[in-house]
């Protein structure tokens, strides 16, 4: 098996740079701090002793190999190809997060860090980001839109519940744009903490060290997958939002061209200014949270409003991984609505015994759409991000079950 955290793995930038987006965009009092985690973080990839801590951890305390499930029933219904779930949503804390979040916390540790920032729209991260907080001993501050409060007070109980202080942000749309602002900002006051940032998104180092991070995912995934039938899938389908859990199931497969690689991006209500969070399909390329990637903007150029009835992808802008494989046309972007991802959501329930994540139930809408225009021999594998139990009472509101 390719070790993770490899540079040799397919994909992986150099100092950050994705083609023409990554890179540093900072305040010159952040570029010091960024500049010691950059430094410490490439210590970590060349020590073995890092890589067997956090293999162990991912084994003995996430639980994983995560489980691949064939989706006969919602196969069957849907028609065309074989659909193939990786099912993050079985990870302690129940989402891809935690991987991501045991790898920088550590890296943490080793800096001698004593308190934890982080941001978070879904609440998942948060709770992975309080999870590894407890366990590792420091103090964890989660910051999060009011909105997001509101909509996903589950996983806010959760937060307190490991200890971690939930910081509301009201200004804004209130949702993970201004969280993420607000994060940096506290960085700024104070760069003794250490920003553990969720998504594969923010200067560099964090969009590489996410993927390395996440890129078991794929690891895992390509193993199980060629030895459950015997071929790499025709497709690889993952929703985006920031996009580390795509580009964890991704890296893997980014060399086997005959692979398509599908990001699903959600398409809200409709495309309209304010109503979507569709990235790649509508933006542009700009700087955002200090890096380059393509960006939803106004007409003045400001950062544009944004909405999913997913709470972990309404956020303008989009992982510079992501940027590069839409330029380089090795990554297909496709966009769900609202409306697909509650069927796609219901239709898995009520199939398969599992309930998904609305940001995962956009890749479902996805693959939904896909596996139609392809044979009954090929397959689909899907990521399942992660578990619905945050939008059970979204869901409700909407009246989805009657």
């Amino acid at each position: 098996m390719k070790q993770f955290m490899d540079k040799n793995v397919p994909g992986f930038p150099q100092r950050g740079k994705y083609g023409e987006f990554g890179g540093s965009y900072l305040p010159e009092s952040l570029i010091p701090v960024i500049e010691e985690i950059a430094d410490v973080y490439e210590e970590c990839r060349k020590d073995t002793m890092f890589h067997a801590e956090f293999a162990d951890l991912l084994k003995n305390y996430v639980g994983r190999p995560s489980a691949l499930t064939e989706a006969k029933n919602f196969s069957k219904k849907v028609g065309g190809a074989r659909i193939f779930l990786k099912r993050e949503d079985l990870n302690h804390t129940g989402a891809h997060k935690i991987n991501n979040c045991l790898g920088q916390a550590l890296i943490a540790k080793r800096m001698g860090k004593k308190k934890l920032i982080a941001e978070t729209g879904a609440g998942m991260h948060g709770v992975a980001t309080a999870t590894v907080a407890a366990l590792m001993g420091m103090e964890c501050d989660i910051y999060m839109g009011a909105v997001d409060v509101a909509r996903q007070a589950p996983n806010v109980l959760r937060m307190r519940a490991l200890g971690a202080r939930v910081v509301v942000v009201e200004e804004g749309q209130k949702t993970l744009k201004e969280a993420v602002d607000a994060a940096l900002s506290e960085l700024i006051r104070d760069p003794s903490l250490f920003y553990l940032i969720g998504s594969a998104v923010g200067p560099h180092p964090y969009p590489t060290m996410v993927q390395d991070f996440q890129s078991i995912i794929g690891i895992e995934a390509r193993e199980q997958i060629l030895e459950r039938v015997g071929a790499l899938p025709n497709a690889v389908v993952a929703s985006v939002g920031g996009g580390s859990n795509a580009i964890g199931i991704f890296t893997a497969f980014i060399e086997d061209i005959d692979v398509r690689l599908i990001g699903v991006e959600p398409s809200g209500i409709s495309l309209e200014y304010g109503k979507h969070a569709a990235t790649l399909t509508i933006g542009k390329p700009g700087v955002l949270h200090g890096y380059r990637s393509y960006v939803l903007t106004d007409a003045d150029g400001e950062a544009a409003e944004v909405y999913s009835i997913a709470s972990g992808l309404d956020y303008p802008s989009v992982g510079p991984a992501h940027a590069m494989l839409k330029d380089s046309g090795r990554g297909e972007y496709i966009h769900a609505n609202d409306q697909e991802a509650l069927e796609a959501f219901k239709l898995m329930c009520h199939t398969e015994g599992i309930i998904p994540a609305l940001e995962s139930a956009h890749a479902l809408a996805g693959a939904i759409r896909v596996a139609k225009t392809l044979p009954a021999e090929n397959v689909l594998l899907v990521n399942l991000s992660g578990r619905g139990d945050k939008d059970m009472e979204t869901i409700d509101k909407l009246g989805v079950f009657g």
